[in-house]
């Protein structure tokens, strides 16, 4: 690989891990941030003459603290001091990791709900403001200062970067499942990239739900165990999503045998546990996708009961992705004209987001009407961002004798 290759793969592999590293010795995520970046920079203008240096994750580790030390020093503030080995040799696996640790930071409660799983992608997760305004379909410049005003109160108020004791704890549990899964989300369905699925994002999700679990011991709740399990079946799935080229397979054309059964062996009995804990968001999420995974073929999947409990879903936790995935389920149970009942109230809602067209699309694809699926799946390709979703729907227009145009 070149060195610009390298320094990309460590960027997407290894950011979370470094600001966290990095923020545990400054106490300042803005400045733990941005040292990482200008580390990152660093490696960019420094490898392609010099050459890789032996331990490269090392190499960016140690010139960030440094970075960070001179931005404390810049700015005479009272900090505790970074300490300055020499060059770290330690396995990549060997660093310790402090994610947990700043996720339950970035979910602390004196920080707004909307703020907090938004910061903890940006610091955790590396993605950028675009990326993130994408995932909670809300402009660019909105996201922009919601992340200003989190940083800000972690500074002001002195949010301490720790594991919470376990009240504390509980208060943030939700706030941190949920970033859990939207990291899992990124890397399932990446919004930038030129992959459509990001696989250290989902492991590193997993893995993430995994040391939770470890954290909490016997505590574990119902729902952190339907999120493990949900994470882990729609996991089991990706090698069949998509094909060769890079193209959009949809679940009813999918190849089974290329489904991970051992994952699957291992999330089903997790699905029936979380349930017996209470009917969970997750846990609910988590039984679809175990219905989807226990049928051998497409014909055989219960979708009836997958819509239902979307309905049960929708009560729980209200939103117009959740109903648009209801009207989906709708449309395979009960017909297309039960669909675009439900699809209607939904458009004001979702007018940028291709997925709600590609479902109208669809809907009027099997009511006979051409030129309206046309119009539909023309509208779903103007809006999708991911060149694999264009090369679907542009697919779909050619199935139906129309354009992308």
């Amino acid at each position: 690989m070149t060195a610009s290759q390298v320094v990309d793969e460590l960027f997407r592999a290894e950011w979370g891990k470094l600001v966290a590293l990095v923020v545990r010795q400054t106490s300042d995520l803005d400045i733990a941030e941005e040292a990482v970046q200008e580390a990152f920079a660093a490696a960019l203008a420094q490898w392609p003459g010099d050459g890789l240096p032996e331990y490269p994750r090392a190499w960016i580790l140690q010139t960030a603290r440094h970075k960070a030390l001179d931005r404390l020093r810049r700015a005479q503030r009272m900090a505790p001091l970074l300490e300055t080995p020499g060059p770290e040799r330690e396995a990549p696996d060997q660093i310790p990791d402090e994610r947990l640790r700043l996720i339950f930071t970035c979910c602390h409660p004196a920080i707004a709900p909307e703020a907090q799983i938004a910061l903890t992608l940006r610091a955790v997760c590396g993605l950028t403001t675009p990326e993130i305004a994408r995932a909670f379909l809300v402009s660019e410049p909105t996201m922009a200062q919601r992340l200003v005003r989190a940083q800000k109160k972690i500074r002001d108020a002195g949010i301490p970067f720790a594991v919470p004791e376990r009240g504390e704890r509980e208060e943030r549990l939700a706030a941190v499942l949920t970033v859990i899964y939207l990291v899992f989300n990124e890397g399932y369905a990446a919004t930038s990239g030129d992959e459509p699925i990001r696989r250290r994002l989902c492991e590193e999700a997993i893995y993430l739900a995994r040391m939770l679990c470890a954290l909490l011991g016997e505590e574990i709740p119902g729902e952190l165990t339907g999120l493990l399990a949900l994470m882990l079946l729609q996991d089991a799935r990706s090698a069949a999503r998509y094909d060769a080229e890079g193209a959009i397979v949809l679940l009813q054309r999918q190849d089974r045998s290329r489904w991970d059964q051992a994952q699957i062996a291992e999330a089903l009995p997790l699905v029936e546990r979380s349930l017996a804990g209470g009917h969970g968001p997750y846990a609910v999420q988590a039984a679809v996708a175990a219905l989807h995974c226990r049928a051998a073929s497409a014909a055989e999947t219960d979708w009836r009961q997958i819509a239902a409990l979307y309905g049960v879903l929708e009560r729980l936790q209200p939103s117009p992705v959740v109903a648009l995935n209801r009207a989906a389920a709708v449309m395979e149970a009960a017909g297309p004209a039960e669909a675009l009942r439900l699809l209607e109230p939904l458009r004001e809602r979702l007018e940028e987001y291709h997925l709600y067209f590609a479902t109208l699309g669809e809907v009027w694809t099997r009511l006979g009407e051409r030129e309206r699926a046309v119009a539909a799946f023309r509208l779903a390709h103007e809006k999708a961002a991911l060149p694999a979703d264009r090369r679907f729907l542009a697919e779909r227009l050619r199935e139906l004798g129309g354009s992308s145009a």
